[in-house]
């Protein structure tokens, strides 16, 4: 009997807009609670999001490919008895003036205005008269894709719009043809391009010479690479190391994982293993749980530990398991799998990558004994664990020293010397190990 507003949610600490992908509903479609009503795309992650309520979609506010600020209105739903009219209540064309799309707002709960940021505009140089998303002029900018350029690739969107596929679409196959080289040298095409940036280099992005193949950047690896230098030019890092016999762990896990996923269903991988006791160290040394905000630390009260993943495209995401302090280790493994499951399909939502405070990455999946990890901003400290090998290694006992075959491995920590110097660094790094070397092996699960 009411009418419900979508909100385009919140998608993590450093994200304040996405992209709308596609519409799964269309006006006047029934929708049941928790259905995908549409795909969005941010930096990070694609996504669906899922009716709030069970109802009617009345009206939609944004076209597919428009940037929206998170917040913002982005459809209105009708619960169970209101009553919706006949004719599709759609979001006005880019073309047509702001005030319309604002009358189209007016029955929702709060009247929606949209930003211009958040309305296709038109390129001003254009030849044509395209219009273009913001999102598509980015990628146009970060590609170094001139006016001219932009104006010959083919749109499959409403009224033949240059949708974010077509043009990645267009740089994965973008070639290195003398006409490329004449729009990259055209008088429209030199006022594209940043004036730090060569107009050439275009081009040069895209052709082999010399027996080299030149491979662009994709988009998402682009932004790595930025977070990844803003991370090192933020925080002086320092690296610290420490072994740890896990002999004990190792036997432990290989004899009860068989009963453990018969029992769960789910396989037990180190992962949650090293994760519990991170979770235990950061409750003994909470100022490694930290952010800085200028000369502030803003002390974290929950613990969301991230754990880099891979993707299928080869780049990396880092999904964070929430307030794993309060989880036992059957249900870090089961947060585990999951999340790592759903990486590896693309499957992540938004919120599976915010609100991270403490970064754990596994190098030893690669075979790597030790690695020195990048900070994940705006965390203070992340943690690379490495591979698992068996060493000859000296146990003290009660009658004397001996040499024994003992299964160790390298944990690693890089931290922010600002705020955290060798001791605190230190100090936690030898607390995970500690935790790990004397697990408990005759625990139930």
């Amino acid at each position: 009997m009411a009418k419900v507003e979508l909100i385009m949610p919140k998608m993590g600490e450093s994200i304040t807009e996405a992209t709308i992908l596609k519409w799964v509903k269309n006006v006047g479609d029934t929708i049941e609670l928790d259905e995908t009503i549409l795909e969005i795309a941010t930096d990070k992650v694609d996504s669906d999001i899922p009716s709030p309520v069970a109802g009617t979609l009345i009206e939609i506010l944004f076209n597919e490919d428009d940037v929206v600020e998170v917040g913002k209105t982005i459809a209105i739903l009708a619960t169970e008895g209101e009553s919706v009219s006949p004719s599709p209540a759609t979001v006005e064309k880019a073309e047509a003036p702001k005030a319309s799309a604002t009358e189209k707002a007016a029955p929702s709960k709060v009247p929606f205005t949209p930003e211009p940021a958040s309305v296709a505009i038109p390129v001003s140089a254009s030849s044509t008269d395209r219009f273009y998303s913001p999102l598509v002029k980015n990628i146009a900018k970060q590609e170094n894709i001139s006016v001219a350029e932009l104006d010959t690739i083919p749109g499959s969107g409403s009224s033949g719009r240059v949708t974010k596929k077509d043009i990645l679409g267009y740089v994965a196959n973008r070639s290195s043809a003398p006409a490329a080289q004449a729009i990259a040298t055209s008088p429209a095409a030199q006022s594209s391009v940043p004036a730090a940036t060569p107009a050439k280099s275009s081009s040069a992005a895209t052709h082999t010479s010399g027996g080299h193949e030149i491979i662009e950047m994709d988009r998402m690896r682009k932004m790595i690479a930025d977070h990844m230098v803003m991370s090192k030019h933020t925080s002086p890092h320092v690296t610290s190391f420490v072994e740890a016999d896990v002999t004990e762990l190792v036997n432990w896990r290989n004899k009860i994982k068989g009963e453990f996923q018969k029992k769960h269903g789910e396989k037990i991988t180190f992962t949650p293993i090293f994760m519990e006791a991170v979770a235990k160290a950061i409750n003994d040394f909470p100022l490694i749980n930290v952010s800085i905000d200028g000369t502030n630390i803003i002390k974290k009260k929950d613990i969301n530990i991230g754990m880099a993943a891979a993707l299928p495209s080869g780049n990396l995401i880092v999904p964070v398991i929430k307030n794993a302090d309060q989880l036992n280790l059957v249900g870090l493994t089961k947060k585990v799998n999951d999340l790592a499951g759903r990486a590896r399909g693309n499957k992540l939502k938004p919120d599976d990558v915010q609100g991270g405070t403490f970064t754990l990455t596994n190098v030893g999946t690669f075979g790597n004994v030790m690695g020195t990890p990048i900070i994940n901003q705006p965390q203070v400290a992340i943690m690379a664990v490495g591979a698992i090998k068996k060493k000859p290694a000296v146990l003290e006992t009660e009658h004397g020293d001996v040499i024994a075959i003992r299964h160790m491995m390298f944990l690693s920590l890089s931290y922010d010397h600002r705020v955290v110097d060798g001791f605190l660094g230190g100090s936690f790094l030898r607390k995970v190990a500690d935790y790990l070397e004397s697990f408990d092996t005759a625990q139930s699960f």
